[in-house]
């Protein structure tokens, strides 16, 4: 059962996301802030990320350069999950190693197929 870091700091957010993903088969750990995330990320290796960019402390950006510059976590693929819908934002998401990147609130198939596509 492949297993999904969500990086979020909204409960609601978490919540929705743990829904889709227990229905889909897969096994979820969660992190309320970037430095969660990142700490997580190396302690339980994560078959792929999902990371929200507005939180408190280490934002979504940092935390994803973080684990995405970590030798042992440079491979595990990053979603960027946000509100933020700016190309520049997309742009700043490559650089710092996402793999994808998604718009709130994601569809439950667009979310799917993304996640499939980057596992396969």
């Amino acid at each position: 059962m492949p297993k999904i870091l969500i990086v979020d700091d909204s409960a609601t957010q978490r919540q929705a996301l743990i829904n889709i993903l227990n229905k889909h088969n897969f096994e979820t750990i969660i992190a309320e802030d970037g430095q969660q995330g990142v700490d997580l990320s190396r302690s339980e290796m994560p078959d792929l990320i999902l990371m929200d960019v507005v939180m408190p402390g280490l934002n979504g950006f940092q935390a994803t350069r973080h684990i995405s510059k970590h030798e042992t976590t440079k491979d595990i693929p990053i979603i960027i999950l946000t509100s933020k819908d700016q190309e520049t934002d997309r742009v700043w998401a490559q650089r710092q190693g996402a793999k994808d990147y998604i718009l709130k609130p994601a569809s439950e198939t667009d979310l799917m197929t993304k996640i499939n596509l980057l596992l396969n």
